[in-house]
């Protein structure tokens, strides 16, 4: 660790010049979407980018967001009870200022890249110090950073990093990250049709019959701030009635990212009757195909299957440009298996900077996690 360094940027304009050619394995940490979070991250967010060199040499990026959660209009609206009262309550008091060492707005592993091996042991030492600093960061602005959170690590590293200075802090698994593995032998959707069992592609007949009279069309930069106005509304509608949230999009977020990550970012609107009625986003990342955020008018989601038909879209588009995965995320777990997705199970840790609340973080974190119940889809021969 001694030839090992960090230095923390609050501005993407002040990164080193070798930035892009380290991060240039996952688009997720490239300038291109890192200006995008800058110039339209939510509202209620600040990003750090933290360069990682040896001696002088930058071999090493990573990505921390703070989250102001009392800036937000809700946290999900979706179950009204008096568990979520306590819940906002508790966040409200004890983790309203948040500090993410990762990216909290996609699911996967897209913390850090290196362009070398360095060991489990450096790792972990590099962000808990990097915690540490960007905590008193604020502190000296008079603000207490509550929760620190290590988001979204594959198992084989988190057994890693618990071997070193992760090992007494919490781990927690929420929700398994949906990954639809593509067989390789699959070039068209009519080979992927063809794999499944009777059962799915009856479901898949089905949905595309009632997607009939929807149009899809990839829009242009132009055409997505035409339609600005109505993707935002579309988006927010669905953000805004999931089970829990930490931030809401910026309003000209899809349309920056567009200008900036060019065809690197594919934005899909679904029109009926020429009204924009839907829309889902997919990021290339690689070999990776992305899934990023949709939205949808929930009148016409149920008449049309709509969020069947945008995933059935995804994984056309996956196979016909050569992608070897695509990431669905989390939520949706059961629709998301039906159409081919596995669940593979990613670990967080996370810890409180109050030393008598974090000794019951794993307590107050059970509690506040929603409980889960889904069955498994299998729907290939």
């Amino acid at each position: 660790m001694d030839q090992i360094s960090f230095k923390i940027y609050n501005s993407v304009a002040a990164l080193p010049a070798l930035w892009d050619t380290v991060a240039q394995s996952n688009v997720f940490l490239q300038t291109s979407y890192l200006s995008v979070l800058e110039r339209s991250a939510p509202v209620n967010m600040e990003c750090f980018y933290i360069g990682i060199f040896e001696k002088s040499e930058l071999i090493g990026v990573s990505l921390a967001q703070y989250l102001d959660l009392n800036k937000l209009e809700s946290f999900g609206e979706r179950d009204k009870s008096f568990k979520i009262a306590i819940r906002n309550f508790i966040f409200k008091n004890f983790a309203s200022h948040t500090l993410f060492l990762g990216n909290n707005m996609i699911t996967g592993q897209n913390g850090y890249v290196f362009t070398k091996e360095i060991d489990f042991e450096c790792i972990s030492d590099i962000l808990i110090q990097s915690a540490e600093e960007i905590t008193l960061y604020f502190k000296k602005k008079g603000i207490n950073i509550h929760l620190v959170s290590f988001k979204d690590f594959y198992e084989h590293c988190s057994v890693e990093l618990k071997k070193f200075r992760f090992s007494n802090i919490y781990e927690f698994n929420t929700q398994p990250n949906m990954i639809f593995y593509l067989d390789e032998k699959w070039k068209s959707e009519e080979d992927y049709i063809g794999a499944l069992s009777k059962k799915y592609r009856d479901q898949f007949k089905r949905a595309r019959k009632k997607n009939d009279g929807i149009v899809v069309k990839n829009l242009s930069f132009e055409e997505v701030i035409q339609h600005e106005t109505t993707i935002y509304d579309l988006y927010h509608y669905v953000a805004k009635n999931a089970p829990f949230n930490t931030f809401f999009l910026a309003k000209n977020h899809f349309s920056t990212l567009k200008g900036q990550c060019g065809n690197r970012f594919q934005i899909f609107g679904y029109f009926l009757n020429n009204k924009l009625v839907g829309f889902h986003t997919l990021l290339l990342n690689d070999e990776t195909l992305e899934t990023y955020f949709l939205g949808y008018d929930e009148t016409i989601q149920k008449e049309n299957m709509l969020y069947l038909n945008m995933l059935y879209n995804m994984t056309k588009y996956g196979i016909e440009n050569g992608f070897k995965k695509i990431i669905f995320g989390r939520t949706a777990l059961e629709i998301k298996s039906s159409v081919g997705a596995s669940p593979v199970q990613m670990s967080g840790f996370i810890y409180h900077n109050n030393k008598l609340v974090n000794k019951f973080i794993g307590k107050i974190f059970k509690q506040l996690e929603p409980e889960l119940h889904w069955q498994q889809r299998h729907p290939f021969k």
